[in-house]
């Protein structure tokens, strides 16, 4: 399994809030939002965080995607 973000990027697109805007309200590190553009795991807090920001629960900013065996 890996982690996926796509649904955090089309919410802050839905709410028209730039990455920029994002990262700064929120005080994110630059390498945690790489980490997010990447597909990569964060941690929980920065999520929980992130989830509050937005007013949602952690399944609408992210998914479990199952690896497919090559």
């Amino acid at each position: 399994m890996k982690i996926s973000y796509k649904k955090l990027w089309v919410m802050l697109a839905e709410k028209e809030i730039s990455q920029v805007t994002f990262r700064k309200d929120l005080s994110i590190a630059t390498g945690t939002m790489t980490k997010l553009r990447r597909n990569e795991e964060v941690a929980l807090s920065v999520l929980l965080r992130i989830c509050e920001y937005l007013k949602c629960n952690i399944g609408d900013i992210c998914d479990a995607v199952k690896i497919d065996d090559v």
